[in-house]
């Protein structure tokens, strides 16, 4: 039986078909990337309530990307560049990402994903890297990913080689690392890209986005430990 990979979605309104309502929805990269993988992939909309049930089905989880957390979430007032901020899902991820922290879940945190991880931790944001940074490579065209390369080390350097291209689409980034997280990645310009919790089995974050990306290593590497934390688990 295939590990059973939960991934978090938007909350967001879409039309498809004769509708136009509020939906929750992920891109479909994250889903083949997982079953691709190896995994199969359960979608987890924002909820507030049944942690400890959606976690008991789970053998591990991705915390996908999307618009920026809150930034009262890490005690800063919000930027004018800071928008699309949904106060539910952050509070409903950030409880998920502790349970899941505590259960010793395997998890990938991606691009918004990485954010989360490190705000849970007590760290803080950037709110718009251009201000600091002075250029927007990061993300300088809206809907078209960004393609630049990253340092890589420990976790990420093992399981991507020590210089990788990746895929980005983001105006925010790390700021103050949070307590207990390593930085693993940076781009070329000196912006962490990658940290992990290291006394955690596998709590890899990412700012860049490996579903849109040719190497699958990382959701190889994440479906491998759910495949173990299932058998550790009985």
């Amino acid at each position: 039986m295939r590990p059973l990979i939960g991934i978090t979605t938007e909350l967001t309104t879409a039309r498809y078909g004769a509708w136009h309502e509020e939906t929750a929805l992920v891109p479909i990269g994250y889903v083949g990337s997982v079953e691709r993988a190896g995994g199969r992939a359960l979608l987890i909309p924002p909820s507030d309530d049944g942690l400890d049930e959606t976690l008991a089905a789970l053998d591990g989880i991705v915390f996908s990307g999307g618009p920026d957390l809150d930034p009262s979430s890490y005690g800063q007032e919000p930027h004018p560049e800071t928008k699309g901020v949904t106060p539910e899902r952050d509070r409903a991820e950030l409880a998920l990402l502790h349970a899941a922290l505590e259960r010793d879940m395997p998890l990938l945190a991606v691009c918004r994903g990485s954010q989360l991880l490190n705000v849970a931790h007590g760290g803080d944001l950037v709110q718009h890297l251009p201000d600091v940074l002075g250029h927007e490579q990061h993300k300088h065209t809206p809907g078209v990913f960004a393609d630049h390369g990253v340092r890589a080390s420990g976790k990420l350097g093992a399981i991507l080689g020590t210089e990788a291209p990746v895929k980005s689409h983001h105006h925010q980034g790390i700021g103050r690392l949070g307590d207990g997280l390593e930085a693993l990645a940076w781009a070329e310009d000196g912006t962490v890209e990658g940290l992990e919790r290291p006394d955690r089995r596998f709590a890899v974050g990412v700012l860049w986005h490996p579903e849109a990306g040719d190497d699958a290593a990382l959701f190889r590497a994440l479906v491998d430990e759910a495949r173990a934390y299932r058998s550790a688990a009985g």
